[in-house]
């Protein structure tokens, strides 16, 4: 079978298209779709990488704070118990005569360490000695804190109130 130029021309153009077609869907097309796929990755590793950095960061922060915590129950006096703590602050505010219980209780934390809390009430009280009192028992020194306080108009009187307050500390 002879060809014409024109026909020889044709045929030509056809492979050469159907090549570069060819050439195309399987070299050049799949180039580009990979660089694009790996562009994406990339960004998802940087991603990835500065959540890492921010986590490692914040638990730094929180090794550093327990580290804190951990030289801070060492500096504590020897024999520490919230409870006899609560009773010493309440003789230098002098509201012990307004002391109507004190109930201590323990409960289990992570890490080993325990929660020690005592609740008390104050009954009849005006709001100074309260605020005395309650500013001696809040000590960062001593790693006690108020957890909740419940105040409210007391029946004896005008001016007294009544106050309910949960402490806590951690103890080793």
């Amino acid at each position: 079978m002879k060809l014409g130029k024109r026909e020889k021309l044709f045929v030509s153009l056809g492979v050469g298209v159907i090549a570069l077609f060819l050439l195309g869907h399987f070299m050049i097309f799949p180039f580009f779709d990979k660089r694009e796929a790996m562009k994406r990755g990339i960004e998802a590793k940087r991603i990835g990488l500065k959540e890492i950095r921010m986590l490692k960061a914040e638990y730094d922060s929180y090794r550093k704070g327990a580290e804190g915590i951990q030289r801070r129950l060492k500096r504590r006096e020897k024999g520490f118990t919230l409870f006899s703590f609560l009773e010493q602050a309440a003789g230098k505010a002098k509201v012990k005569d307004h002391i109507k219980y004190m109930k201590p209780s323990d409960s289990q934390v992570n890490g080993g360490l325990k929660e020690s809390m005592v609740e008390m009430k104050l009954d009849r009280i005006y709001l100074r000695p309260l605020v005395d009192y309650l500013y001696l028992v809040e000590s960062w020194e001593h790693l006690v804190s108020i957890k909740r306080l419940s105040i409210k108009d007391s029946q004896g009187g005008a001016g007294y109130l009544d106050a309910v307050v949960q402490v806590v500390t951690i103890v080793d």
